[in-house]
């Protein structure tokens, strides 16, 4: 079964997190050691600090995310995109006041991050697959 790739709020928030995590796990020194994995390191932070992270992100990554085109995505599978896609979805929205070679970093950068969250998606659902509790 395909689906026309629009992103879930829980696909969404699962990039955004994922790649929050990613970018904690660089810059923690317990967890570059060895001493705390990722999931301890995000547990350690308060709700503000992880706001902070995530606010971040999100105002790099949520508008290239939702930009990107509809793509066919098989239950069970991920969706994917081409680089030259991300490239472009990137590109068309970054900011024109930067100089020609700080603004080709900044877009191999937001490309890279992009890229690193679009790996912390889920699997897609079957939305007709409604789970329905036990109790019931």
């Amino acid at each position: 079964m395909l689906g026309r790739m629009r992103f879930t709020e829980h696909e969404l928030t699962a990039a955004l997190t994922g790649a929050a995590k990613t970018v904690l796990a660089a810059q923690d020194k317990d967890v570059r050691k060895g001493k705390l994995d990722v999931d301890q390191a995000w547990e350690r932070l308060d709700r503000y600090k992880r706001f902070q992270l995530l606010d971040g992100l999100g105002d790099q990554l949520l508008p290239v995310l939702v930009a990107l085109p509809d793509v066919e995505v098989e239950v069970g599978t991920r969706p994917t995109f081409t680089d030259e896609q991300v490239t472009a979805a990137v590109e068309e929205r970054m900011g024109g006041d930067v100089g020609r070679v700080k603004r080709a970093v900044l877009v191999k950068a937001r490309v890279a991050l992009v890229q690193l969250a679009l790996s912390h998606v889920p699997p897609r659902q079957d939305p007709d697959a409604l789970i329905v509790p036990d109790h019931l």
